[in-house]
């Protein structure tokens, strides 16, 4: 026997035990981007990389500008911390708040993905609630690594809120070039962070050919928008939005007349007014952060939620009955008892949606929520967030997208609050699957429910459908119609959409019309 055939014997009888094994993987994780180098860190399967700059800071004359590149550096940079939160008010203890500091300069974002993965992952780009008032991806409850072991890369950002998010004045108009958008910086902020994806995600295993955009509240209102923005177009590929509103009226810049009540740019100039700020760019760039914060500007009446015309260029629910919203399969849905504490009678941008109604139509819908009781309870809930969420679903299957509409009716044994259904915000926790950071105690029910939602969530982030597993089958609105599946104690289970009747009212009320009556 030659001595190769010996060799090659003698090899083949190593058992597996005997043959050597590879090392783990020795120091940090890094990701080398455009801009430099990152150092991140590696636990227990995933690896992080978190206050990541994906804008220059937009602060003194970046103020109530367009995000810009942010600059590079030199030498390896640490990425294992969060960076500060975005200006807004005291969090009274919300969980989808991270920890201060708070600044100006808060254009970051945070990414996880699995440790051990062949090939690029579909990555899932996480949005914030919070009444683009308030709120940050660097909250605990938004920690991406129980999703990222799923198999996908998950990206969480800050964006500007409030007035430094949401904000035009006749001054600022004055200065700026022709085609310049403005108003939406927030939304801006988060189209910027997508280009940042789209430019640097495969340093960190990441494919940007798929990108899922999800997000709740006000975050689920930001997917909307960025389904119906041209800027966006083609930077995402999957949409779900949780409990994102739908109707909502968005304020005009006020190109044509500035000071017409109302728009953008009237509310910018009343507000500066009434703070005693002098009517020009450099004053007002000039005003601390913090002043921007009083008084509250309000989210749904008018103040943050703008359509300027380029970024958003129109309402969503308008942009969805033409059909021009992003041809993307779309997961929706929303809670069992949203706003469960807020009366139609309440002095509220809310409240005041019912103020018009005619006696013959208000007496047709107590009757139809069974007495005044059931009105009170439901009315802000079905107005804002039900027949909104069908409307949507309803349109985006008509144009032959994949479409899954979710109920969502967990609630904690422990949960205190003093009603039944599950309260607006509380299925983040869940499809984080995060239940630390849950703000009331939870048990193994909840522990089930979470694994089954996160399960769904990141096998529609992978496919663009939520189905697989062996989990009970999710039905697609183009052939199901008004089917949803309600998350709730006992597991999921699959129904007609709740209370039609009421909510068939209601569209008729917003004088609109099912694509499929």
């Amino acid at each position: 026997m030659s001595f190769a055939s010996l060799l090659a014997a003698t090899l083949m009888t190593i058992t597996a035990a005997d043959a050597p094994t590879m090392p783990p993987p020795e120091g940090p994780p890094v990701a080398v981007i455009g801009e430099g180098s990152l150092v991140g860190v590696r636990s227990d399967g995933v690896e992080s990389f978190k206050g990541v700059a994906y804008a220059a800071p937009p602060v003194g004359a970046l103020r109530w500008r367009p995000p810009q590149p942010a600059p590079d550096w030199t030498g390896p940079r640490q990425a294992t911390r969060v960076g500060a939160i975005c200006i807004q008010p005291p969090s009274n203890g919300d969980n989808g708040v991270g920890p201060l500091p708070m600044s100006e300069d808060c254009l970051t974002l945070n990414v996880w993905a699995p440790e051990n993965r062949d090939g690029p992952l579909p990555v899932m780009f996480w949005i914030h609630g919070g009444g683009y008032n308030n709120g940050s991806g660097t909250a605990a409850l938004y920690d991406g690594a129980a999703l990222a072991r799923r198999g996908v890369v998950v990206v969480t950002i800050n964006y500007r809120l409030g007035r430094l998010g949401f904000f035009d004045h006749p001054a600022l108009a004055a200065e700026r070039s022709a085609g310049e958008p403005a108003g939406n910086y927030g939304v801006m902020d988060m189209i910027a962070a997508l280009e940042w994806v789209r430019d640097h995600i495969q340093a960190f295993g990441g494919d940007p050919a798929q990108v899922t955009i999800f997000g709740e509240s006000a975050g689920g209102v930001a997917v909307s928008q960025l389904m119906v923005s041209p800027r966006a177009r083609g930077l995402f590929h999957r949409a779900a939005i949780q409990s994102g509103l739908g109707r909502q009226e968005g304020s005009l810049p006020g190109d044509t007349d500035p000071l017409s009540p109302g728009t953008t740019r009237a509310r910018g100039a009343a507000w500066a007014a009434a703070a005693g700020v002098a009517p020009t760019a450099e004053a007002l760039r000039s005003v601390p952060a913090e002043s921007l914060l009083g008084p509250a500007p309000d989210f749904f009446g008018g103040d943050l939620i703008l359509s300027d015309g380029q970024v958003v260029p129109m309402d969503v629910e308008t942009a969805f009955a033409r059909g021009l919203q992003a041809p993307v399969p779309l997961l929706i849905g929303t809670n069992s008892a949203e706003f469960w504490w807020m009366k139609p009678s309440d002095l509220s941008a809310y409240g005041r949606l019912d103020d018009d109604l005619t006696d013959d139509v208000r007496e047709a819908l107590v009757e139809a929520y069974g007495g005044q009781d059931g009105y009170d309870a439901h009315l802000v809930s079905d107005l804002v967030f039900n027949e909104p969420a069908r409307r949507l679903a309803r349109l985006h299957a008509a144009t032959g997208q994949p479409t899954f509409l979710y109920r969502f009716d967990v609630v904690s044994l422990a949960m205190p609050e003093p009603h039944s259904g599950a309260t607006h915000a509380s299925e983040r926790q869940y499809v984080f699957d995060n239940l630390t950071a849950s703000p009331w105690a939870t048990d193994a029910m909840d522990q089930t429910a979470a694994t089954l939602m996160a399960d769904y969530w990141t096998a529609f982030g992978r496919t663009g459908d939520p189905n697989g597993g062996g989990r009970l089958m999710w039905p697609d609105l183009r052939a199901r119609h008004d089917e949803l599946i309600e998350f709730g104690n006992a597991g999921p289970r699959i129904l007609p959409v709740p209370n039609a009747g009421r909510l068939d009212l209601i569209e008729r009320l917003y004088g609109a019309s099912s694509p499929t009556d």
